[in-house]
């Protein structure tokens, strides 16, 4: 159930930010001043962070690649097809891991816990429901001051 859901919440993340102009994809109408491009990107390295770099411990070149000067970072030369294209991959990688383990099987321990016993699939699991859950409500006002879908 939870990895319906979080394919749920991935094809809507897709949807919304497809059904924003190209012209207010890297802009924000919003005082915190994250894009859309942005909250793309750092969903696809959240599910490489706790999926991938934490519970199965592999390594990670470039774990925080969305981020720069503490902020969600997107390069100019990054277009929404290449994020796109990241996103469905890594979507892929991530439901790998998921087939592959026990919902109560521990992660492997690692620097991604900071000191910390590694979670359970099911935490990692349950954390990335809600921070699709809170995002995706967050892109929801976004997508409606930039003329964009809102709703499910």
């Amino acid at each position: 159930m939870l990895g319906r859901y979080l394919g749920y919440f991935r094809d809507q993340l897709t949807f919304k930010i497809g059904g924003i102009p190209e012209s207010r994809l890297r802009t924000s109408p919003l005082p915190s001043g994250w894009t859309p491009l942005e909250l793309l990107k750092h969903l696809t390295h959240v599910e490489q962070r706790w999926l991938e770099w934490g519970f199965e411990g592999r390594a990670v070149a470039d774990a925080w690649a969305d981020h720069r000067d503490g902020r969600w970072y997107v390069a100019d030369n990054e277009t929404l097809t290449d994020l796109l294209r990241a996103f469905h991959a890594q979507a892929e990688r991530s439901n790998a891991v998921v087939a592959a383990h026990e919902l109560d099987e521990v992660g492997q321990p690692g620097e991604r816990w900071n000191g910390e016993p590694p979670a359970t699939l099911e935490r990692v699991l349950l954390h990335l429901v809600q921070e699709y859950a809170r995002h995706l409500g967050h892109l929801d006002v976004v997508a409606e001051l930039c003329g964009g879908p809102v709703g499910e």
